[in-house]
């Protein structure tokens, strides 16, 4: 007769097994789990080793393709510029020395800088408007007519334009007081700015977009007061090329803005101009602007390479 201690003992028994088959299976999966972690560490630590590698070649080979372009960018840009002049025009925030080799870039490709212009940030605050708008309308020369919807940036745009470059062939490289009556204004009211002589009406204008997006709150009324500026030294000279670092075809920055804009069917923009082949873009966007073509180059969203393709034909000015 089975009696209580049988079913005690069977009891124990079965939780006995039970425990074993836990041990056992566990040890088991813990093995199989241990050497599936080692293959997929294995694996990774491989393709990291593959990635740096790649890495290294590629980061020696952008450095090999900037020092030709740092050594040749200004025999790859002789006489592109033949007969024009350029004024460059940087905003608030953006890199000096970028403009200084845009600047002596041009030079090397046969053109004149006439000067310098620094936009301030008091331009651009928004509690300016006012003293903006009066100022252009006060200092626009005579015949000058504003659009009915010009707001105070468009207006200033306009005036600004107006003393810095010109299509008339007669005007070029020719100071007048109209001009220098402007530049000065807008300097005494510490809006801008001025080095050398850029009163002396230029061809072309590049401006240099800031280093960083303006984040704050009115950085998209700032983007739009440049963009106005820019539109009118695109329409009164030959042509206006926007200059930048990557960071400036981000968001919130100036050449995205202008890419978002319908100023990018007439002004160009390159997103690498902080480095010696965009410089070297920089000049071609300018020759190519002097034939009446607009494009947008570089690595950033909405170009259309990193340079002009066809790119202009040496020695071929428009």
């Amino acid at each position: 007769m089975i009696d209580f201690r049988y079913h005690l003992v069977s009891i124990v028994a079965i939780f006995l097994a039970l425990a074993l088959g836990i041990i056992l299976g566990s040890t088991t999966l813990s093995d199989s789990v241990t050497a599936g972690l080692k293959r997929e560490a294995n694996t990774a630590a491989k393709r990291n080793e593959a990635l740096r590698q790649e890495q290294t070649r590629l980061t020696a080979q952008t450095k090999g393709q900037e020092q030709f372009a740092q050594v040749l960018g200004a025999q790859v840009v002789e006489g592109r510029l033949k007969g024009q002049s350029v004024v460059l025009v940087e905003a608030p925030g953006a890199g000096n020395d970028g403009i200084e080799k845009i600047g002596a870039l041009a030079k090397a490709a046969g053109a004149t800088v006439t000067g310098r212009v620094t936009i301030q940030a008091k331009f651009l605050d928004a509690r300016e408007g006012a003293t903006v708008d009066e100022l252009a309308t006060q200092l626009k020369p005579a015949g000058t007519a504003f659009p009915s919807d010009a707001d105070p940036y468009a207006k200033a745009g306009a005036v600004l334009a107006s003393a810095l470059v010109t299509r008339d062939a007669a005007g070029i490289g020719r100071e007048d007081a109209s001009g220098s009556a402007i530049l000065g204004g807008f300097q005494q009211a510490g809006y801008l700015t001025l080095s050398g002589k850029p009163a002396q009406h230029a061809t072309l204008a590049v401006m240099v977009a800031p280093s960083s997006p303006y984040t704050y709150s009115g950085g998209d009324a700032a983007n739009k007061a440049l963009l106005a500026v820019t539109g009118a030294l695109d329409r009164a000279g030959r042509g206006t090329v926007v200059g930048g670092p990557q960071q400036a075809a981000q968001e919130g920055g100036l050449i995205t803005a202008l890419r978002d804009s319908d100023t990018d069917k007439s002004v160009s923009a390159v997103d690498t101009a902080d480095t010696a082949s965009g410089q070297v873009v920089t000049i071609l966007a300018l020759q190519n602007e002097l034939s009446g073509k607009s494009g947008q180059y570089g690595t950033g969203s909405g170009v259309s390479g990193y340079l002009p393709s066809p790119a202009p034909a040496a020695g071929k000015n428009g």
